[in-house]
């Protein structure tokens, strides 16, 4: 009984076409030589055991085929869930990056562990700026600099195992983002052979897709911080400038009314004139510094039927007023004060919730939707506060719509 099934129990545990072939032939075989009479020989004597052994074999074939093909998904399905996971793994360490530099280290490491090659990471400024490299004593040579300035003018990989600039012997791959050529991956290998087989191109493409996305929320976090530093420069400058016209200005006056009384004695009259005078420049000194002082966040930003007024935490819409909750209305704050430029989720955490809870991702997630539905025609489709995958929020302004003041637009 342990032979009577061998066409589909044994070629199920062989994976290749032509071995499960093999042993569909000897399975059957094998039958025939058992089962059929005349016995312990292959001939067949009778009409119904031929039709019997033929139709053992077709079963082992499809059985052989099937088995074949089922192996084939699995190695595919394990392939692409290693390669998820090699991207998710670069994408998790890329989350802690701040900074280009940090992007950069992060990579290289990465790329030269999983590729096992020398790597290097140098972004698109005039000349290249090489911010990493594996090993750190890296050092190219006048044709691997032609094939990189390539890569960073054209956005297209150069270098070894490529086409062209065959004689390099490092291969460049340019990292893109938002339609931009952050900088170019490089790498090479001791023995000479390309550092990329085909086969892995398209893991090395997620992964640059995964530096370029990290290197554009380096850059708005840049940009953030920028941000958050200037307005409270401008912040403490303007306190700085109202506590001088509170305070100084009225001295000043003091002085200019004691020079004048002084000056109705003929022997003082001179030094009366001198401190008048001096009394008189400080004065317009310090008017010329109070008129400097920013005024932007006491004029109304308009969007559509929406009005922000962000010096007397007003909202309307339509002309009708809309409550907002004390966070919700910081969230939307953020976003009109830096409106169409892309704030990161750590940006808008911080400016609102403080830095320690930027990792609260779910706290901005139920401001954006009570805003959205207190404020968007259609919130399941919004139009002014909007998304950006992975990176953050921001807010949409048409041409024309913002009247307050200086702040960038993008």
């Amino acid at each position: 009984m342990l032979l009577y099934l061998p066409p589909v129990l044994v070629t199920a545990r062989y994976a290749g076409l032509w071995p499960a072939l093999a042993v569909s032939v000897l399975a059957t075989l094998t039958f025939n030589f058992f089962f059929t009479k005349p016995y312990h020989t292959l001939r067949i004597g009778s009409p119904s055991d031929i039709l019997t052994v033929s139709a053992l074999l077709l079963v082992a074939v499809v059985t052989s085929q099937l088995a074949s093909a089922m192996r084939t998904q699995a190695q595919l399905a394990a392939a692409s869930a290693a390669r998820n996971a090699t991207i998710a793994g670069l994408a998790r360490k890329l989350l802690s990056c701040t900074k280009r530099e940090a992007v950069a280290e992060v990579v290289v490491a990465d790329l030269a562990r999983l590729f096992d090659c020398h790597a290097l990471f140098a972004a698109n400024e005039d000349p290249p700026a090489l911010l990493a490299a594996m090993p750190p004593e890296t050092a190219l040579a006048p044709n691997d600099h032609a094939a990189m300035a390539t890569a960073l003018a054209q956005g297209t990989p150069v270098g070894r195992g490529i086409q062209r600039i065959n004689q390099a012997d490092w291969q460049f791959n340019p990292v893109i983002g938002q339609g931009k050529i952050h900088g170019v991956v490089g790498l090479a290998r001791a023995d000479g052979r390309a550092p990329v087989a085909e086969s892995q191109r398209e893991l090395l493409a997620n992964l640059l897709d995964q530096a370029a996305l990290a290197l554009e929320r380096a850059r708005l976090e840049a940009e953030a911080s920028a941000t958050i530093a200037l307005r409270e420069r401008d912040r403490l400058r303007a306190v700085l400038l109202a506590s001088i016209g509170e305070d100084v200005k009225p001295r000043l006056l003091a002085i200019q009314a004691g020079s004048r009384t002084l000056r109705r004695n003929p022997g003082d009259r001179e030094a009366a004139n001198v401190i008048a005078t001096e009394a008189g420049k400080l004065q317009r000194y310090i008017d010329n510094l109070v008129d400097l002082s920013p005024g932007d966040d006491q004029e109304p930003i308009t969007c559509g039927a929406l009005t922000i007024d962000l010096f007397r935490h007003h909202v309307s819409r339509n002309g009708l007023e809309v409550h907002l909750t004390p966070k919700e209305f910081a969230v939307l704050a953020e976003l009109a004060r830096h409106a169409g430029r892309v704030l990161t989720h750590r940006h808008l955490l911080r400016a609102v919730w403080g830095p320690a809870h930027e990792g609260h991702l779910d706290y901005l997630r139920v401001a954006i939707r009570a805003l959205r539905q207190k404020l968007e025609d259609n919130p399941a489709a919004p139009q002014l506060i909007l998304n950006e995958p992975a990176v953050g929020y921001r807010l949409a302004f048409g041409a024309g719509e913002r009247q307050a003041g200086t702040l960038p637009r993008q």
